[in-house]
């Protein structure tokens, strides 16, 4: 069960929802609107020294904070 970033077209928000299966009808939480887009997300893993980008940066391009947690 992934959980998958959407922007609702409604009104503009960014939110995350847990997918249980493929035909599930995401809504946003905001206004409830169903017309949603899944984002590109990027992908990491947990180890035992921290997060872990998979793509060997800091994750995020918007800052250099080192980790999602310094900036989100």
């Amino acid at each position: 069960m992934p959980i998958y970033e959407y922007r609702c077209k409604g009104c503009d928000r960014e939110f995350e929802a847990l997918v249980f299966s493929s035909d599930s009808q995401i809504s946003c939480p905001h206004c409830k609107g169903t017309d949603v887009t899944r984002l590109m997300s990027a992908c990491g893993f947990k180890s035992d020294s921290g997060f872990t980008p998979s793509s060997g940066s800091s994750g995020c391009t918007s800052c250099s904070g080192g980790s999602c947690s310094s900036c989100h």
